[in-house]
């Protein structure tokens, strides 16, 4: 295996610590949390002692002002252990990363360090019911009342939308001005008006909470604007590259495991008189799946390298959440088919990766929209 050259020795110290907390704190009350429907919230407040929460955020709000190979390394060892749906990756990687960057200093004071800490979950409202990957699409508005905005609408398929203290709501400030009537208001989940839907019942991914979100005559002051008003389809431009290639690394990692497993597996599995690695087909699939991982890996380090230097534009994370999401989901599968019949039973660790890994190729964009972004840089003048 090709050596990996994007983590330093303080890196790879980090993630032996959260390996042990994963393997203490997680893994052993994971099943439980899958018929739940979402994990215990105190996991939340345990990680941000631990500084698994926000690790890039600074110091006076309680952070390590790390560089974003700590997040990367957090993505890593959630996948490996198999046990998908904390939702640390979108308040960490994603809505957090909002707040630092767009917010006020009255929001950065007021939020991040209880964000840090867990004692404040936050979520990202994008998705409608309506509208998917066409965040232009979407309907929910925000009207200015005074000092305030009403706003009125419905989101879908909200990541963390049980637990959610403080959602990120994407909405429209002026209907009429296209892209640029959009905005980013914040909302508290005990805001009159605000309601938390059912937690959706999904094929994958089970102990992650994901809701509908519903805003009738929500009042929020208009210091609540996230940044300025009509940039908020910007923003959302701006930091998808970050979504994106954690999608990536999440996919690398979740890809080797199961990969792993199944070599182990088909050591021990015997057919026709001998072990399933002894057979040619065996070791050509392992072979290919291998190499296409192999190669993957180093570009999606490249470009980790690329994001923590700031480099990394939309087209390049365009490529590795398409890559890393097609390439999981093909692995998944073929490892389940090394496994047969065995491989669609939910004891087996491949099965419920193959649940988990369908749904890469939709969040974050929709492979379909990373094609249509890589096409129309190809063909630009």
């Amino acid at each position: 295996m090709i050596p990996r050259t994007v983590y330093e020795e303080e890196h790879e110290m980090f993630r032996d610590s959260v390996r042990r907390f994963l393997e203490t704190e997680v893994v052993p009350f994971h099943a439980q949390w899958e018929k739940d429907g979402q994990v215990d919230r105190e996991l939340w407040r345990k990680a941000g002692e631990q500084g698994y929460l926000v690790p890039q955020a600074p110091e006076i709000y309680g952070g390590a002002e790390a560089d974003f190979r700590y997040n990367a390394i957090i993505d890593e060892e959630v996948s490996r252990s198999g046990c998908s749906g904390l939702g640390w990756g979108v308040h960490s990687d994603i809505v957090v990363p909002y707040l630092m960057r767009y917010g006020s200093a009255e929001q950065k004071d007021k939020y991040i360090a209880p964000c840090v800490r867990g004692d404040i979950v936050t979520a990202i409202a994008m998705t409608e019911p309506g509208t998917g990957s066409d965040l232009q699409g979407i309907r929910t508005s925000a009207v200015t009342d005074g000092d305030e905005y009403v706003i009125n609408g419905s989101k879908t398929f909200i990541t963390n939308g049980q637990h959610a203290d403080l959602v990120v709501v994407v909405c429209k400030t002026d209907p009429d001005a296209g892209a640029a009537g959009t905005s980013l208001i914040l909302v508290e989940a005990n805001r009159a008006g605000f309601e938390k839907g059912r937690n959706l019942d999904k094929v994958g991914m089970k102990a992650q909470d994901t809701s509908e979100l519903f805003f009738s005559d929500v009042r929020v002051p208009r210091e609540n604007l996230l940044g300025e008003e009509g940039k908020g389809f910007v923003y959302l431009m701006q930091e998808l590259p970050q979504e994106r290639l954690s999608i990536g690394i999440m996919a690398m990692a979740a890809s080797r495991v199961c990969l792993d497993q199944t070599i182990e597996y088909v050591k021990e599995r015997k057919a026709f008189g001998k072990p399933l690695a002894a057979l040619q087909n065996t070791q050509f699939k392992l072979a290919e799946l291998d190499t296409e991982l192999t190669s993957a890996q180093v570009f999606m380090d490249r470009c980790l390298e690329l994001l923590v230097a700031g480099e990394l534009d939309t087209v390049t994370a365009s490529k590795a959440k398409l890559l890393g999401s097609e390439l999981q989901c093909r692995i998944v599968d073929e490892c389940v088919q090394l496994h047969g019949g065995y491989g669609y039973m939910w004891e087996y660790p491949v099965a419920r990766a193959f649940a988990d890994s369908r749904v890469q190729r939709i969040y974050g964009g929709t492979s379909e929209v990373m094609k249509l972004i890589i096409g129309r840089s190809l063909i630009a003048d």
